[in-house]
């Protein structure tokens, strides 16, 4: 799944353009290494996104092409 795709299912960023746009000016880093929005993201991977003040590190759980905003917290677990 695209790493922009999965930010937007999961719910870690709310829209799908500004994970786009977070990927794009190097905010995201998949593994260690900064991340564009179309890398392949697969289950293990350690996502880390720095938007605002606060850097937010996951691990990703599961990968699903929807999600009910129950179940997104379901797909990624906060290290």
């Amino acid at each position: 799944m695209r790493l922009d795709k999965f930010l937007k299912v999961s719910r870690l960023i709310k829209r799908r353009t500004v994970a786009n746009e977070a990927c794009d000016s190097g905010r995201v880093m998949v593994n260690g290494k900064v991340a564009k929005a179309s890398v392949k993201v697969a289950k293990g991977d350690i996502i880390e996104i720095q938007l605002g003040t606060k850097p937010v590190r996951v691990e990703v759980l599961d990968l699903k092409d929807t999600s009910k905003k129950e179940e997104a917290k379901d797909l990624f677990k906060y290290l």
